[in-house]
């Protein structure tokens, strides 16, 4: 499955990466070092190969073990890692890295093994290459070289603009300045390998239960993978930086998300350092009244859950369809834009999102665009602004939505009986007999999950009428639905018609990490939309190579950042407009208790190594849980330092133009 941080959607979901972002201190609740994280985990790994691997249920777990050339600070600054220091040259096409001479490769036992050198980075992306590696995209059409070498018009790895230097220096060198190449160096692809290790085990390297089918450079070491029981870490005390690990253990349990209660009252037992609290359990009322000072909100992150629509569906083993007019109407009508458009305006998002927070905190996670509305910014506007105004073009039907995350801007019964009036006399006209019958599965065992479906069955059935939709809720064991959803090897296993079991966390800082993987040939087309490949004649009729041009034109501008983000912000708005993709969610934005000290982790907005729970580096644990105006506190105090801080960095970047 080609796809990077491409996320399941989680019925269990604790931290913000903001909430866990910047240093503060508790004078109620000390902070101390060598303390044991006890935290949750949702979906097994499906492998260790952190270089060939892009699902979040592996990269979650390396990036706390290997370390890439650049990691995130605290305000969501680039700084070093295992590279000291680096340079561009003047054309932005040749980035130089001094490597540090005291990184290290350990056994998962934390024996040494061999020096990190600039080689390890060579071999790293050959391996990617060779392996084809599901996040290649990330860096195929980057590297000089590299896309010859991948479709194989060349077999000769050196003409790849990868070099080792020398043992402690590392080039790389792109077809075309990017502004963002750094950012994209906390993923796994760019992270190093030794050869001799990997040679050593074959087919045997990074298995998922294996902790010694891995090397590690990184600030911890895995300890034991149990499937569907536990996950541990422990420090890796030979760590060049070992002082900022703060961490002894990190223990993670599963949790199948069957039992709402389970996480906080485990918490409230000292079990678990930090647990998303869930408003509408049996057990809140009494979590509530203990924890009344200590419960926290976090912001919402760059993280966006959707619900995807299948345009190409193959497969009908899980369907309440009964004869093949059933399973055409339902294709015709998921081809139909007005019909999509109807299902997103008829979509209660804050019923929804309240079967995970509760009426009280239901809007402080939802999000109206698949790219967050304050992603980037664009001659003083949000991303969100530059869509609104572009969208409006499309129709009436857009007309003042409100894009900004949340709020529910979409949900509107009146517009989704008009749309769904348009595409009714379409599809009639067509042969279409209704109701369309929606194919949703779901995992039994989530509680939330099961709730959430049944909420979007609840409000679609309500808006547009039985009579005419009818949503088809089927519960099924976890790894049943993951393999027919994010698991699936094959577009032609994609066996659903509308599914929410589809999330997305950026890989880079630029619009295109979002937009790029859904084009036609695109990495995500499987998991999001149903189809594979760049020619699809389904892909065609919804008008997806039409979207395909709007993100070449918006790729093709490499130095004005503000006309980048304009056109990108246009196929935003196709996008948008289509209906192919259906927002519901943050990742975060939701309650929580926690003994993390506020702000002690990294931050970023993309990446391996900020992401939400992504890092365990520099964070710390207090004896007591936080409280509210704790953590309040130092929000504040972290949101006035991020601003100057990134602001030097910015300004610091022209020391490195050599």
């Amino acid at each position: 499955m080609k796809k990077s941080k491409v996320l399941a959607l989680a019925g269990v979901t604790l931290l913000a990466a903001g909430f866990l972002a910047a240093c503060s201190s508790s004078k109620s609740s000390s902070s101390s070092t060598d303390k044991t994280l006890n935290y949750i985990y949702e979906v097994d790994p499906e492998n260790l190969n952190y270089l060939i691997s892009g699902k979040a249920s592996t990269t979650d777990l390396t990036a706390n073990v290997i370390d890439g050339l650049l990691e995130n600070d605290n305000y969501g600054n680039l700084v070093p890692s295992m590279a000291e220091d680096w340079t561009v040259s003047q054309d932005g096409l040749t980035y130089t890295y001094t490597l540090r001479k005291d990184a290290k490769w350990y056994t998962s036992e934390g024996e040494e093994y061999a020096d990190v050198t600039a080689k390890d980075f060579v071999a790293g992306l050959k391996y990617a290459a060779d392996h084809k590696s599901e996040t290649m995209y990330l860096v195929q059409k980057s590297i000089k070289g590299l896309d010859d070498y991948v479709n194989g018009k060349t077999k000769d790895f050196s003409t790849v603009g990868v070099k080792a230097v020398d043992d402690h220096t590392v080039q790389y060198t792109l077809n075309e300045p990017e502004s963002f190449w750094n950012s994209k160096t906390t993923m796994g692809i760019l992270y190093p390998v030794n050869e001799e290790f990997v040679t050593s085990k074959g087919d045997k390297f990074a298995q998922s239960t294996d902790p010694t089918s891995l090397l590690y450079n990184g600030p911890f070491l895995l300890k034991s993978i149990t499937s569907k029981s536990s996950i541990e870490f422990a420090k890796n005390t030979n760590y060049w930086d070992k002082d900022n690990v703060h961490l002894s253990d990190v223990k993670l349990s599963y949790y199948d998300g069957q039992d709402q209660g389970k996480p906080a009252e485990q918490f409230a037992k000292g079990a678990l350092s930090v647990a998303r609290l869930a408003p509408t359990s049996a057990t809140f009322s009494k979590i509530q009244e203990k924890f009344k000072e200590n419960i926290v909100y976090t912001p919402q992150d760059s993280t966006s859950y959707l619900v995807g629509v299948n345009i190409d569906r193959q497969s009908y083993n899980h369907t309440s369809k009964t004869s093949d007019a059933q399973k055409s109407a339902t294709k015709k009508a998921l081809m139909n834009k007005d019909f999509r458009q109807a299902l997103s305006f008829a979509f209660d998002r804050t019923a929804y999102a309240s079967q995970v927070n509760g009426k009280e905190g239901a809007t402080k996670m939802l999000r109206n665009l698949y790219i967050p509305p304050t992603f980037v910014q664009a001659n003083g506007k949000s991303f969100g602004e530059l869509v609104k105004e572009k969208v409006a073009s499309y129709g009436d039907e857009w007309k003042d939505v409100n894009f900004d995350d949340a709020q529910d801007g979409l949900y509107n019964k009146e517009k989704a009986k008009a749309e769904f009036a348009k595409a009714k006399a379409a599809l009639q006209a067509e042969g279409v007999e209704f109701p369309i019958h929606l194919d949703m599965p779901v995992e039994q065992t989530a509680t939330a999950k099961v709730q959430r479906a049944q909420s979007l069955k609840q409000s679609v059935e309500n808006s547009l009428g039985t009579d005419n939709v009818v949503v088809d809720i089927h519960q099924m064991k976890t790894d049943d639905v993951l393999n027919i959803t994010y698991y699936a090897a094959s577009a032609a296993e994609e066996d659903w018609d509308i599914s929410d079991n589809v999330g997305w966390s950026p890989d880079y800082q630029d619009p295109s990490t979002y937009l790029e993987v859904i084009k036609p040939g695109g990495e995500n087309t499987k998991t999001f939309l149903g189809f594979e490949g760049k020619e699809n004649a389904a892909a065609a009729q919804v008008g997806l190579n039409e979207y395909a041009k709007l993100i070449e034109e918006a790729a093709a501008e490499k130095t004005d950042v503000n006309k980048r983000y304009e056109k990108y912000a246009a196929a935003q708005a196709w996008l948008t407009d289509s209906a192919l993709l259906i927002p519901t969610t943050s990742k975060t934005g939701r309650p929580v208790l926690t003994t993390v000290e506020p702000f002690s982790a990294p931050f970023a907005w993309s990446g391996a190594k900020g992401r939400d729970m992504a890092s365990y580096k520099y964070m710390k644990l207090q004896d007591k849980p936080v409280t509210t105006k704790e953590y309040q506190a130092a929000q504040e105090k972290w949101n006035k330092e991020r601003v100057e801080s990134n602001q030097k960095a910015q300004d610091d970047l022209a020391k490195h133009v050599k």
